[in-house]
């Protein structure tokens, strides 16, 4: 593990007031960092201020971060225009947009503990930054597109902000500035890393058009969870859960991808997929007007979903329903736990996951509650 790394786990331990020797030390700490001297240490002080902390109405981040994403816009523009002189615009604004979004740049702050140098004070900005930095170091690799849970924007406003300080600093030169920001930017996701790892939803819709085939994104809301599902023709595919209705979408595209057609994270030619891979051809199940008839009261808590999940697949002769922990979040003492639920039948195989939760057998529970819900909102029925 990374120091920086181990820092970012490190947060929410001293908020406020640091001394002037502690808020001296931060300074110096971060031009090491930036591997830059400024001439101007107020703008740097004011790049590290959210507006959370005491008498900080007048002097925060928010301009400088607004100046910093201008700055690296113009910078990574020009970066891939002389990198890429034959690509098209499509393809330069996608790049752009990729290393400049919000997962991005969170990334960023989290792999160089940047949140650790912040005045602030919100306790609440603590934990969400402190939850993000926990699924980060789960990820497998990096997310282009967003994990499994929603950047914090604080995290990307304090890439931004400091860029902006650096940006006045230096005199508005953006090479300087590009040869400041560079390394930490790192890895800059580059042309054949975004062809490899594409847009979930946009992938999703693109290859279902190919083929023909009409897809539909379904919201809902249940407390504070945004559940997202995805349609094909008609038919159930796949749903997700975020507390952002944004994220959900991304992980059920994810999610639908992974059913339809192949895993996003697979390294290979998107226009080569052909719709075969389907782990479910939904064309031959048979389409019913009636629902599905599983007994269950959706407003309940999901305990006793599995026994209520069983018994169904019992009464339609399927084979008893399979679970797998997905995910596990948080430290030894606060464990949470993401499962998945499996049912697999003559026309394919039906997969979703549930919510989080602190227990295993909750999180058990909680996928066969979606898969439950999910086959009393489908329109078809297996016979």
């Amino acid at each position: 593990m990374q120091s920086s790394e181990k820092r970012a786990i490190l947060i929410g331990e001293t908020r406020f007031p640091p001394s002037p020797a502690e808020e001296e030390t931060t300074k110096t700490a971060m031009e090491q960092l930036l591997k830059y001297q400024f001439k101007n240490r107020k703008l740097l002080e004011e790049a590290l201020t959210h507006s959370s902390y005491p008498n900080s109405s007048s002097i925060n981040y928010q301009r400088l971060a607004f100046i910093g994403d201008a700055s690296l816009s113009l910078a990574i523009s020009s970066y891939f225009f002389v990198t890429y002189p034959e690509i098209d615009c499509g393809k330069l604004t996608d790049l752009r947009a990729v290393n400049v979004s919000t997962e991005k740049l969170a990334r960023v702050a989290v792999r160089h503990g940047l949140y650790n140098y912040l005045r602030r004070d919100s306790a609440v900005l603590d934990e969400k930054v402190k939850e993000f930095v926990i699924a980060v170091k789960q990820e497998e690799e990096m997310e282009f597109h967003g994990g499994m849970i929603k950047a914090p924007k604080v995290l990307a406003d304090i890439v931004e902000a400091v860029m902006g300080a650096v940006f006045l600093d230096c005199g508005f030169d953006v090479n300087a500035f590009w040869v400041i920001f560079r390394g930490l930017l790192e890895p800059i996701i580059m042309l054949n890393m975004l062809e490899e790892q594409p847009q979930p939803v946009t992938m999703l819709f693109g290859l279902c058009k190919k083929d023909g085939k009409q897809v539909d994104v379904e919201h809902r809301k249940e407390g504070d969870k945004n559940i997202a599902s995805v349609y094909l023709d008609g038919q159930f595919i796949a749903s997700a859960s975020s507390e952002h209705k944004e994220n959900a979408k991304l992980q059920v595209a994810k999610a639908a991808l992974k059913e339809l057609y192949y895993n996003p994270y697979d390294k290979m030619d998107v226009e080569s997929v052909p719709l075969q891979k389907k782990k479910m051809d939904v064309e031959s199940i048979p389409f019913q007007k009636k629902k599905m008839d599983v007994e269950f009261d959706q407003t309940k808590e999901s305990e006793g979903a599995k026994q209520k999940l069983n018994e169904l697949c019992q009464r339609e002769k399927w084979p008893k329903p399979t679970y797998r922990v997905e995910k596990e979040i948080g430290p030894a003492h606060d464990r949470r736990f993401i499962c998945s639920v499996q049912i697999v039948i003559a026309e394919g195989m039906l997969f979703l996951m549930g919510d989080e939760k602190s227990r295993v057998k909750d999180a058990e529970n909680s996928a066969a509650l979606a898969m439950i819900r999910s086959l009393q909102e489908s329109k078809f029925s297996y016979t």
